[in-house]
């Protein structure tokens, strides 16, 4: 057990079991909650008529069915989407109704060939349906399940006349999280729009960092510049947090996880939890030296990665093996107790 006063980070469930089922689908948030996760993570974009819905991009030819849909083949595009041309179908140009009848496949097939087995299974959700889940699957477990929304592209989406940052403030005021005890934290990789969401709830914000380029809403600003000390005191300016890529906490130089940075101790100083982004257990996102036998595909030893986060001092992780974390999380308390 762990003792009273032991930091014990969160769990944070990356698009839900997403390692394990096709993403920001009902079977993979269950399968998080069911693996003890803390949160689950819906990306939210939106539809032609303003609901906001759970995919990781507007565009949703890679996760549904749409492609092989004829009656939706006229709504193929190509679109600027914060700087990078992009073809395919757009939730901006369907109904919600429409979307409905589309069916959620696996985003990843060729790296995660056994959650094409899921493929056809799932809805698209939309956040009241997540949350409504949440709530469900909580009562079922005994424990509060939090919502750890991100979202989207603003910027673009206010560009084409649906702006996202009032329909969030709703939508967490009619789920009953605006306030600053809320179960739940909004993310964002732009700035003006976790402002903006400031205003209009208390909800705790995150500012996610990834380590190139920089906000699409800020040209001129660079991630690598805001994960700086003074950075940071900035976010903390109006934000409650910041989601950093993994490795601006603990760099790897491709063949070894390095000594942990100084990230987590400018973050705390300047008040702000920090919960980074994102464990996977594919020999392909690890360090060589923490691969398994088998292929790119196969698991490696990502409890060591999971381990050398806790005890960086990171506040929660995101992974898409929420299972894997809430093991090494186990393991990193009772070593305080």
């Amino acid at each position: 057990m762990a003792t009273v006063n032991a930091h014990i980070p969160v769990v944070i469930a990356h698009r839900g079991a997403s390692g394990e089922r096709p993403e920001h689908t009902a079977s993979a948030y269950r399968l998080a909650i069911g693996q003890s996760a803390d949160f689950i993570e819906p990306d939210l974009v939106v539809t032609r008529d303003g609901a906001l819905v759970a995919r990781h991009e507007n565009e949703i030819g890679g996760t549904t069915d749409v492609a092989v849909r004829p009656e939706f083949a006229a709504r193929k595009a190509t679109k600027v989407i914060d700087g990078e041309q992009i073809t395919g179908w757009f939730t901006e140009d369907f109904t919600l109704a429409e979307l409905k009848t589309l069916r959620c496949r696996e985003r990843l097939p060729k790296v995660r060939p056994g959650n094409t087995l899921f493929d056809g299974q799932d809805q698209i959700l939309t956040f009241a349906e997540v949350a409504a889940l949440a709530k469900t699957e909580g009562d079922r477990v005994g424990r509060r399940i939090g919502l750890y929304p991100e979202m989207k592209h603003p910027t673009y989406f206010a560009s084409v006349g649906l702006p996202i940052e009032g329909r969030m403030a709703a939508a967490l005021k009619a789920a009953g999280l605006d306030g600053a005890d809320a179960n739940a934290f909004v993310q964002c990789f732009e700035v003006s729009p976790l402002k903006t969401l400031r205003g209009l709830v208390k909800t705790p914000l995150v500012q996610l960092i990834s380590d190139e380029g920089g906000p699409a809403d800020a040209p001129g600003t660079l991630y690598a510049s805001m994960a700086t000390a003074e950075g940071l005191k900035a976010i903390g300016s109006y934000a409650d947090g910041v989601g950093p890529e993994k490795g601006l906490v603990v760099p790897t130089d491709g063949k070894v996880l390095l000594p942990a940075t100084a990230f987590v101790t400018d973050a705390h100083a300047a008040g702000l939890k920090v919960h980074p982004w994102t464990v996977r257990r594919e020999n392909s996102f690890l360090p060589t030296s923490l691969r398994g036998p088998g292929d790119l595909n196969a698991a490696g030893d990502v409890q060591t990665l999971l381990m050398a986060l806790f005890k960086a001092g990171v506040d929660g992780v995101f992974s898409d093996f929420p299972g894997e974390a809430v093991k090494a999380r186990n393991r990193f308390i009772g070593a305080k107790a």
